[in-house]
Order: structure tokens, then sequence, then C-alpha cells
């Protein structure tokens, strides 16, 4: 008997309402692993099973525990927590300290990070020298040279997270995959189909993103590698898990080619091309990706190669009429003509040149 999969599992919004909790602060308890999902129909539309909320309701902490383990804070007061400057916060966040968990844009496009509260509070327990004492030279040298590793240190957080949440080999190489620029992409994966099946498996962005196109644009670099060591390490990673990803199965390569030829037996000697004029429709599969999404297109004869089909007569094709056949000085002729009439029409002085005067 099949399975009732709406009593079975619930959609992110009423679980977050069982949870007692706001939806950003919901959608981060999924992406830290803190709430766990399914995969339900062909959709592949992410649920909650109720035995997922039932355990979370159990907690003998709930529903404070929970929504502290998912508490966001800004630099200010991520500082208060420490009981230092924003200053101080901010320069101790730049050098990699600290760990954001998410980011958005003000009105300005200017970038706003978040921090987990609790590991704001456990990095003032492990290091309380760093929050009163002068910082270390190296540290200083690395502000001085307007290091800034909070991109990267999300960057490493995210991958993190979408790699422990699935484990086919060809999506977590698309995970690794979505941190670098087309560029890079193309030399670590050379095969054009392979690209193709790792933009289709690339993960989402993250909820919250900009929807204006300058926001998008700010956002965009920063889903990407951009410091050398870092696109090294990530490309290195990505030709292991490409590796992996070939054993357990190859990706999905289109058939060959295959554009049929109308033509009615008898009507053209075996081994000749009948001559086709109009339109004719190209295979999907003959076709070859660019990024994520097929080009399908309809292909005019006209603009192949020409071929002439003779009764009785081999075909020539690639090559027009010779100087000495009387067709094409014809055909040359009827061209001339008609880009002299067009230049006439269209008030373009025509670049013929002027017989002088007395010339027989």
């Amino acid at each position: 008997m099949a399975v009732d999969e709406g009593a079975r599992t619930v959609t992110p919004g009423r679980a977050a309402q069982e949870l007692e909790l706001r939806r950003d602060e919901f959608r981060l308890a999924v992406q830290l692993g803190l709430v766990r999902t399914v995969t339900v129909g062909e959709g592949e539309r992410r649920r909650i099973e109720r035995s997922e909320l039932d355990r979370l309701r159990a907690a003998p902490d709930f529903p404070a525990g929970l929504r502290e383990r998912v508490r966001a804070v800004g630099t200010g007061e991520a500082a208060a927590l420490l009981g230092i400057t924003a200053d101080r916060f901010t320069r101790l966040a730049r050098s990699g300290h600290l760990s954001p968990v998410r980011f958005s844009l003000n009105r300005y496009r200017a970038v706003v990070w978040m921090y987990l509260a609790w590991e704001v509070v456990e990095f003032g327990l492990t290091c309380p020298g760093l929050l009163t004492s002068r910082l270390p030279v190296d540290l200083r040298e690395r502000l001085a040279a307007h290091e800034d590793r909070r991109p990267r240190n999300w960057r490493a957080r995210r991958l993190g997270l979408l790699l422990r949440t699935t484990e086919d080999p060809w999506a977590r190489a698309a995970a690794i995959a979505s941190l670098l620029d087309p560029v890079q992409l193309a030399e670590v994966v050379d095969d054009p189909y392979e690209r193709a099946h790792l933009d289709r498996l690339r993960p989402p962005p993250p909820p919250g993103m900009p929807v204006s196109p300058p926001g998008r644009e700010v956002a965009g670099r920063l889903m990407l590698a951009d410091d050398p060591d870092e696109i090294l390490w990530h490309r290195l990673s990505l030709a292991l898990a490409l590796d992996e990803a070939r054993t357990d199965r190859q990706a999905p390569h289109p058939g060959e080619p295959r554009v049929p030829v109308p033509a009615r037996s008898g009507e053209v000697p075996a081994g000749h091309v009948p001559v086709r004029t109009g339109w004719r429709p190209v295979s999907v599969d003959a076709v070859p990706y660019v990024g994520a999404v097929p080009v399908q297109a309809r292909v005019p004869a006209r603009a192949q190669v020409p071929v002439v089909a003779v009764r009785g007569a081999p075909v020539t094709a690639g090559r027009a009429a010779g100087p000495g056949d009387p067709s094409g000085r014809r055909v040359r002729a009827r061209l001339l003509d008609r880009l002299r009439r067009g230049r006439a029409s269209s008030g373009v002085p025509s670049r013929r040149r002027r017989r002088p005067v007395g010339w027989p």
C-alpha cells in the first residue's frame, strides 16, 4: 500500500511553525544540518518528516535551544557579545578568526556579514588574548595588506554543508565546480558534456540572495573563489572528485547526429546527394550544450556547403563554377548587376571606375 506523503511529511513552512522558528532561522537550521529534510516527488521537493519534528520537539531545551543554535548576529551585536569594539571585531573577522554563516546586501549594496552567536561566544572563551591585548605582528601585516578572509571562509563553510547533504559523486563534484569561474572550470573539465552535467547539478544559490541585477552581480562575485591558493585547492579537489564520479558512472552524452535526408527511391542515383532547399531540422542530440541549456536550432540548408547533384554526374560540393564556365559568368554578372542596383537605390556611390575622356 502506498504511503501518504502528505501525512508522513510536512512542508518547510509548516515545519517552521511547529518548530517555532522564523523562515530565515529555519532555512539556516536546514543549511547547518540541524533539521534533516527528505526529497519527495519527481520535482525533488524538500520536505520534513514527522519523525524529525518529533525528535526536535522532544529535546529538553526546545524551543530555546534550537533557536539559540541558529541565532545569527551582525558585527555590532557580535562585538557586544565579546565586550569589544566593532572595529576590533571586524579586524578579527577579516583575519579569518571567525567564519560568517551568511551575508546580505544593504541599500548601498555593501556586504553585511552574519555570524552564529554561539560560535562568537565560543571564540571569546577560546582566544581571550585576542580580545584585549595587542594583535600579533603577522596579523597586523595581513590587515595592512587589506586581506579579507570572510568571503573565503563563508565559501568554505557553504561547501562543507553542501558536501554533507549528498552522497552522489557527481553532485559533490558539482558543488566544488560551483566555486570556480567558467574559465577555471573549462581548464579542469575539458569535456563539454561533463561540464553541462555539472551545471545541471549545480546547487541552488543560498536563500535570501538579492533580486536586483547589481545586487546579483555583487553576490555572484562572492560565490566564486578569487584567491590563488583557494582556486588551486578547488581545482585539485574537483579533479579528484571527477575521478571518483567517473568511476561511479559516466556523464550522459548525446548520441550520434542523425539528420534524415528525405528522398524518394529511384529519384537520385546511389552515391549522390539530392539538392535540398528551405529549412531542415537538426536533431537535438547533434547540437552540443552551451552551459546547461541545450541549443535547439533549425539550420537553413542554404547556409550549408552547396551541394550540386546532377543525374549521372558526380557530386561537386564546396566550389563555385570555374572561370571558364558560361553559367558561372552569368551568375557573377547577375550578382554584380544586383549589387550596383542596390548601391544606386541606397544612395551609396558606386566604386566603378569612370573611363577618361576619349577612351574607346
